[in-house]
């Protein structure tokens, strides 16, 4: 590997490792009710898109001020970066499970993918060329333990 591939790598581990960190600090923020700090987090121009039950807009409702913090509580069980991307994924019993996709562009939240009663799988479709550290195209894939029987339609994100 060159040296200028080890500083890439090492830059976008850092970036990934501050992109992870907003995210944890919205959802902290949330819990919270400190609306000055998820405002200083997302951009003005905010990206949504949802797949679910309407009903289920829970996170939106909460961004937008629709709705109160203490009406559907989001606790990630898992949170992970990937590639400019932030994934958490949370659930509460049989009822609901949700995966967040959170994309930052300079540590500022510019778009919002909520999937909710959704299995998801996120999968790399660059050639293989491109990018040599990922053995498979699957980068992550819902893992909810509670509701591993269940049946959910399931969604391919490709990034």
């Amino acid at each position: 590997m060159a040296g200028n591939d080890i500083e890439y790598s090492s830059m976008s581990m850092e970036v990934e490792s501050q992109d992870k960190a907003n995210v944890i600090e919205l959802y902290n923020a949330l819990a919270n009710g400190d609306t000055q700090i998820v405002a200083g987090l997302l951009a003005s121009d905010l990206e949504w898109w949802f797949h679910g039950p309407p009903l289920c807009q829970h996170m939106m409702r909460v961004l937008t001020g629709e709705s109160v913090h203490t009406e559907f509580k989001f606790e990630p069980r898992s949170i992970t970066a990937i590639d400019g991307c932030v994934i958490a994924e949370g659930w509460e019993g049989a009822q609901a499970y949700w995966v967040h996709v959170w994309t930052l562009k300079n540590g500022l939240i510019t778009q919002f993918r909520e999937y909710f009663n959704t299995w998801l799988t996120v999968r790399d479709l660059r050639p293989a060329e491109w990018e040599v550290r990922h053995e498979s195209p699957t980068l992550w894939q819902s893992q909810p333990r509670d509701l591993a029987k269940r049946s959910l339609p399931g969604l391919l994100l490709a990034i």
